[in-house]
């Protein structure tokens, strides 16, 4: 018979629990991968003509240039893998902001972001007459980097804290749409043009937006998941994450140039989507706990689920019409939401 000793024993013991919740957590987004793939199936299947998946597997890996080839790989296929991308970034940016700011109601409008990209969009439209969407991109990402410099400036810069930061966003806000709405009452053509795009859809996708959005968010993404150990933690207060070794400024800055491209990106590709960024960090909180290392990748897939499962609901409920994403996203977001608000257990920051 093998002794052991006890203090390597109790070693043993208190080791096990974390090893069992890495592996559940690991399950679960081995298992999340395989529901976002089930989705993205469904998102090239399912539209005004629903196409077998025999045929969606034909039409991608043996094109032979007929109606239903055409279809798949120039109208769902860049639909669906733009639906995927910036469900990552609005995902990832809600998290990243919930935890910089300390605040589990943040998400990308909070600092203004999505202000500032409806601002440049909508000046592009009124005074420079854009029309296209591939112009609208450039504008949106500009107008959401200048905010979020402003932001980051008004919040104190390197005296920054997760409160001033909300405060000038919020500010920041107030006044863009103070000008947007001004614009668009002075200019119809404006209003019309920018009635499609602020609702958020993916309907006008193709593979020029995608290129022109994938480095970007790219970029983001990484520069996002490198930052989960120091966001732990800045959630446990300045005090503490400077005792830690945290250096905050270097890591606030990290994290707005971070929300910033995948914000940025994902706002200019098909406009402002409501409640993906700040759900899913609710959701996954629930289910990983506090940690940001889990939280972020577990945002990255679920985000994506939400906003490709919302688009394909869009399809189905007004078939041969459809529904934008960013309405759906809204009737399934607000009632969930609300639930999870009301739960007298729902995970904290």
């Amino acid at each position: 018979m093998t002794l052991v000793s006890p203090a390597k024993a109790g070693t043993e013991t208190a080791s096990a629990p974390p090893r069992r919740r890495t592996a559940r957590r690991a399950t679960g987004l081995v298992a999340s991968l395989g529901v976002l793939l089930a989705i993205a199936a469904a998102s090239i299947a399912i539209g005004a003509k629903p196409i077998p998946l025999d045929q969606v597997w034909h039409g991608l890996f043996h094109y032979t240039g007929s109606d239903t080839d055409v279809v798949i790989r120039d109208v769902r296929l860049p639909r669906t893998i733009l639906g995927l991308l910036v469900g990552v970034g609005l995902g990832l940016a809600g998290a990243v902001i919930q935890a910089l700011t300390r605040n589990p109601l943040a998400d990308p409008g909070l600092l203004g972001l999505n202000a500032g990209a409806s601002a440049a969009v909508v000046s592009a439209i009124s005074f420079l007459g854009v029309t296209s969407l591939t112009g609208y991109v450039w504008f949106a990402f500009l107008g959401t980097a200048v905010v979020s410099v402003l932001v980051y400036a008004l919040g104190g810069s390197r005296s920054a804290t997760p409160v001033r930061l909300a405060l000038a966003g919020t500010a920041v806000y107030a006044a863009l749409y103070g000008y947007i709405n001004a614009v668009q009452l002075l200019d119809s053509a404006a209003l019309d043009k920018m009635r499609f795009w602020t609702v958020g859809s993916l309907a006008s996708a193709n593979m020029t937006v995608v290129r022109q959005v994938t480095p970007f968010l790219l970029i983001g993404v990484v520069l996002a998941l490198a930052l989960g150990r120091s966001l732990n933690a800045v959630a446990l207060g300045d005090d503490t994450a400077r005792a830690l070794g945290t250096n905050l400024n270097r890591t606030r800055a990290l994290s707005m140039a971070a929300v910033t491209l995948l914000c940025g990106a994902a706002t200019a590709a098909c406009g402002p989507i409501a409640f993906v960024g700040l759900i899913v960090p609710h959701l996954v909180r629930a289910i990983t706990g506090p940690d940001m290392r889990w939280i972020l990748p577990y945002a990255a897939v679920l985000s994506p689920v939400l906003l490709l499962g919302s688009d394909v609901l869009g399809r189905l409920v007004t078939r041969p019409a459809e529904l934008q994403v960013g309405i759906v996203t809204t009737f399934i977001g607000g009632p969930l939401f609300i639930y999870l608000v009301r739960r007298r257990r729902m995970a904290q920051l």
